[in-house]
């Protein structure tokens, strides 16, 4: 792939806090990938064709750390709030997301409350609609793995306590890495460690204290819904540990004009299970449904 153009630096949004972004590409369309810095590599490929903006969001990678709760109370819906700063702070009338995982449910969350801002949406492994809802075993994964990881990862801590924090978060990724793939030999393909960063050696803390109690508060009308008038296409694998397949389909039946590409046998990063998945987003993205997509009955 030819070279894209890029531009780095900060986005100030509320209360003076900047988020660190880079964009890739010239193009007149913009895509926005909010914590896609650990996705760049994967897919800087959509810069040929649009300008790519690619951001840490609050409180995560190389955005200013914020240590003023009053700052983090918010959780997800500062993100919201952050996504439309930046936005504005690009002049962008309307713009194209991809939404991975937890940010998935926050795109969708931005087209509730900003209606007509975001032309077309990609979810990928997006955490659930309803966060109180258990899906059967067809539609979540039962296997061991999760447990086996988290025991494993409460016996590094013990032996890592008082070891060097870089050292500690990196052992520790290397262990976890293994949840979000179906092969384990794909574990080695997740480039998404930056232990080197304060803020992604304290995300635990942030996600347990302010970014999953109002996710698990969240609750959407069919009134709530009406207002995504967005394309939007949902991405799962099948055997997705972090965020369940049945989530996926559920954002494919309740939202307006969206439909669920369903990736077999792939976890919580498809792309990387199946290579596929990034010509079915371009696809997507220049305004077609890849013809795998469905819409899932009710």
């Amino acid at each position: 792939m030819t070279p894209q153009p890029e531009i780095s630096g900060y986005v100030t949004v509320q209360r003076g806090i900047r988020l660190y972004y880079r964009k890739l590409g010239t193009g007149s369309r913009t895509l926005v990938i909010p914590n896609g810095l650990i996705l760049m590599d994967d897919f800087q490929r959509f810069a040929s064709e649009r300008s790519v903006i690619f951001y840490d969001v609050r409180n995560r990678g190389q955005s200013d750390p914020v240590e003023d709760a009053a700052n983090l109370a918010g959780g997800i819906h500062n993100d919201v709030e952050d996504l439309e700063s930046l936005r504005t702070h690009f002049k962008l009338h309307t713009l194209d997301l991809i939404g991975h995982s937890y940010l998935g449910l926050m795109v969708i969350l931005y087209a509730i409350k900003y209606p007509g801002r975001a032309r077309r949406i990609v979810q990928i492994g997006p955490s659930q609609p309803d966060p109180r809802k258990t899906y059967p075993p067809e539609l979540t994964v039962t296997d061991n793995v999760m447990a086996e990881t988290f025991g494993q990862l409460a016996l590094l801590e013990h032996e890592l306590s008082g070891a060097d924090p870089v050292d500690r978060c990196r052992k520790s990724w290397w262990a976890l890495r293994r949840i979000y793939v179906v092969d384990p030999a794909n574990a080695e393909k997740l480039n998404w460690i930056r232990c080197e960063l304060p803020n992604e050696r304290n995300f635990r803390k942030y996600w347990m204290e302010h970014l999953l109690p109002p996710i698990r508060n969240l609750r959407f009308s069919n009134a709530d819904f009406a207002k995504v008038t967005a394309p939007v296409l949902a991405i799962h694998g099948t055997h997705d540990r972090a965020a369940p397949y049945g989530g996926g389909r559920d954002w494919a039946i309740g939202l307006p004009n969206a439909r669920l590409l369903t990736v077999p046998h792939a976890g919580h990063a498809p792309w990387i299970e199946s290579p596929g998945v990034l010509d079915s987003i371009e696809k997507f993205l220049t305004g077609t449904w890849p013809a795998e997509a469905t819409k899932p009955k009710g």
